[in-house]
C-alpha cells in the first residue's frame, strides 16, 4: 500500500491476555487502540497460564472482566509433600472481597477479555497481521506488517510473546538461560474429593522418583498435573505404550478420568535489557520469561500492561510529560529482575544442577520431615505478588514509613510509599451495597485522608476521599494501616506514591509532581 495509515494513538501488538489488558485499560482512559495479532484466529487448546492473582483480578474487574474472578476456581491452600508425607501447608491471607487466587484456563480468560474488547468502540482488532518492522521518529512509530500494510501511531505496546521479531527490530537483547529439563503437562477431568481447592506439590514421590509433580485444581472437576520428566522423554512413546495412563493413575488411582490436553515444555529465564525503547514499550513475554513455579509470568505481564497504559494515557492527555514513560522501564524492569531472582532460586531447588545443590535439597527435605520449623527452607515457588515501587523515581519516601522487605509467606506488607494499597470492603454513603476500596482508586490519582478534607489544585484527575466518611467505624483505616492525620497519595494503579503525615496542599502538590515524572503539570 502507498503510505501508512493513521491507525490510532496506540498500537498494541499481540492479542493475548497482556495485549488485551493493555488495550482495555488504554480505552478506559479514552484512548483509541489498534490491536495487531499475528494469528488469524484463536487456538483454544490447553490450560496454559491458569493462576490469576488477586491484584490481577482487580485490574480485570476495572475493565469489566469480573467473570474471570467469578468463573475461576478459588483455591486457598497449598500443600507440599516429600515422597508421600506432607511437610507443611500455607493459606492465603489478607483482606479484600476478591479471592486471593483463582485458577482458570488461559483459553477461557482470553474469551472473557475478547468479549470486553469487542464491546469497546475504542478498540479495533486486526488478525493475521504479523508485525515485521518498526520505525520511530520524533512524531510517532510506523508499524509494518507482513501483509504489506503499514500503520502510524504515537506509541506502541509490544505484547507479542517470546518471539524475537519485535525485540530484534528494536535492537534489544534478551539475556538469560534456558533449562534442559522437560516437564509434562496434562489437563484432565476427574472426581477427586478433597482436592478441589488445594494446590499439591510433591518432591520425589514414589510414582516420579527423584523428580517433582505439581497438581492444580481447575473449574468443572478439571485438574492440571505437571511432571518433571527425564531429558529423553517422548510424549508420543508414552501415549503409544500406555505409559501416560499409568502415570496418571499413579496420581489419581483407579478413578475414571478424561484427558483434555497434554504437552511437553521447557523453561526459560530471560529479561530484556530495555523495556522501553523510545515510543515502544515491551510487556509480558516480549519483555521477560520466567519458570512458571509461582505463577509470575502472566500475572507480571498484566501489571506491565497496567503500568504502561496509565502512563501512556497521561502523556497523550497532556497530564504528564513524555519523560514519565521512562519510569515504565525503571519500575517494570526492576519487577522483572525480582521475578527472575525469585524463580531462579526456585529452579535451583527444584532442578539442582550441581552436587552441592542436590545435597542441599536432600538435606533440607529430610530435615523438614523431622522438624516442621525447617519447612521455610523448602522452595516450591513463592506465589506471584505485586512489585513494590519503593525505589521508583515516582515515589516520595517517608522516613516514618520505611519499607520493611518482603513479609512471611501469605502475610501482608505494612503500608509504605511504593507498596500497593490493600483492598478492603467498605460501605460508601449514597451507594447501595458493599463495594471495595480499590474500585475507587482507578480513575486517576487519589488523595485518601484519614479525616478532614481539602481539594488541592491539580490539572490531572485527582479524587479526594475521606476514610472517616467512607467508614465511620474506623475499620477501613485499621484494615489498610492508615494512621490518624495521614494522607495517602495513590497512583492510578493503586500503588502508594506518597504517605504524608501532615497532608498540606503544598506537600500533596510536590508529591503529585514527583509521581508524574517531576515536571508534570499539576496546576
Amino acid at each position: 500500500m502507498d503510505g501508512a495509515r493513521t491507525a490510532a494513538p496506540v498500537v498494541v501488538i499481540g492479542a493475548g491476555p497482556v495485549g488485551q489488558t493493555a488495550a482495555l485499560l488504554l480505552a478506559r482512559w479514552g484512548v483509541r487502540v489498534l490491536v495487531l495479532e499475528q494469528l488469524p484466529a484463536r487456538d483454544p487448546v490447553g490450560s496454559r497460564s491458569i493462576c490469576q492473582q488477586r491484584d490481577v483480578l482487580d485490574i480485570w474487574a476495572a475493565v469489566g472482566a469480573h467473570a474471570i474472578a467469578d468463573e475461576g476456581l478459588a483455591w486457598t491452600t497449598a500443600r507440599t509433600y516429600h515422597r508421600e508425607r506432607e511437610l507443611f501447608s500455607w493459606r492465603f491471607a489478607g483482606p479484600g472481597t476478591l479471592p486471593p487466587c483463582v485458577n482458570l484456563s488461559q483459553t477461557r480468560t482470553e474469551e472473557i477479555l475478547d468479549e470486553r474488547v469487542a464491546a469497546n468502540p475504542l478498540i479495533e482488532v486486526r488478525r493475521g497481521r504479523e508485525v515485521t518492522g518498526l520505525a520511530q521518529d520524533v512524531d510517532g512509530v510506523t508499524v509494518r506488517c507482513r501483509t504489506g500494510e503499514t500503520y502510524r501511531a504515537s506509541y506502541v505496546v509490544a505484547c507479542s510473546g517470546a518471539r524475537p521479531g519485535i525485540r530484534g527490530a528494536l535492537g534489544v537483547r534478551f539475556p538469560g538461560e534456558s533449562f534442559d529439563d522437560r516437564f509434562l503437562i496434562v489437563d484432565l477431568r476427574a472426581d477427586l474429593p478433597g482436592w478441589e481447592h488445594e494446590r499439591r506439590f510433591y518432591f520425589d514421590p514414589p510414582w516420579n522418583p527423584g523428580r517433582q509433580v505439581l497438581i492444580h485444581p481447575c473449574p468443572g472437576s478439571r485438574y492440571r498435573i505437571d511432571w518433571q520428566v527425564p531429558p529423553g522423554f517422548s510424549l508420543a512413546d508414552e501415549r503409544a505404550d500406555g505409559g501416560l495412563d499409568r502415570r496418571i493413575r499413579q496420581v489419581i488411582g483407579n478413578r475414571p478420568y478424561q484427558t483434555d490436553w497434554s504437552s511437553v515444555y521447557r523453561f526459560h529465564s530471560r529479561v530484556a535489557e530495555r523495556m522501553r525503547t523510545g515510543r515502544v514499550l515491551l510487556a509480558g513475554d516480549a519483555a521477560h520469561l520466567f519458570a512458571p513455579f509461582g505463577a509470575r509470568g502472566l500475572n507480571s505481564g498484566v501489571a506491565d500492561a497496567e503500568n504502561a497504559a496509565w502512563k501512556i494515557a497521561f502523556v497523550l492527555r497532556g497530564w504528564a510529560p513524555p519523560a514519565l514513560l521512562e519510569s515504565y522501564h525503571a519500575e517494570r524492569h526492576a519487577a522483572a529482575l525480582e521475578n527472575l531472582e525469585v524463580t531462579a532460586a526456585t529452579m535451583r531447588f527444584l532442578v539442582p544442577r550441581t552436587g552441592a545443590e542436590r545435597a542441599r535439597r536432600r538435606t533440607v527435605l529430610e530435615r523438614a520431615a523431622a522438624d516442621p520449623a525447617a519447612a521455610g527452607d523448602i522452595d516450591s515457588g513463592r506465589f506471584a505478588e505485586p512489585f513494590w515501587y519503593t525505589a521508583s523515581p515516582l515515589t516520595t519516601p517517608e522516613p516514618t514509613r520505611p519499607p520493611t522487605g518482603r513479609p512471611a509467606r501469605g502475610a501482608l506488607m505494612p503500608a509504605a510509599p511504593g507498596v500497593i494499597v490493600p483492598d478492603a470492603p467498605l460501605r460508601v454513603p449514597g451507594r447501595l451495597g458493599v463495594t471495595r476500596l480499590r474500585r475507587l482508586l482507578r480513575d486517576g490519582f487519589t488523595l485518601l485522608l484519614a479525616s478532614g478534607g481539602f481539594a488541592p489544585a491539580a490539572d490531572v484527575p485527582l479524587n479526594v476521599l475521606n476514610a472517616s466518611d467512607l467508614d465511620p467505624s474506623g475499620e477501613l483505616a485499621s484494615a489498610i494501616g492508615l494512621r490518624p492525620g495521614e494522607g495517602w497519595l495513590i497512583r492510578p494503579d493503586a500503588h502508594l506514591a506518597a504517605i504524608l503525615p501532615g497532608p498540606a496542599p503544598d506537600a500533596v502538590t510536590a508529591a503529585l509532581r514527583t509521581a508524574l515524572g517531576s515536571t508534570g503539570p499539576t496546576g
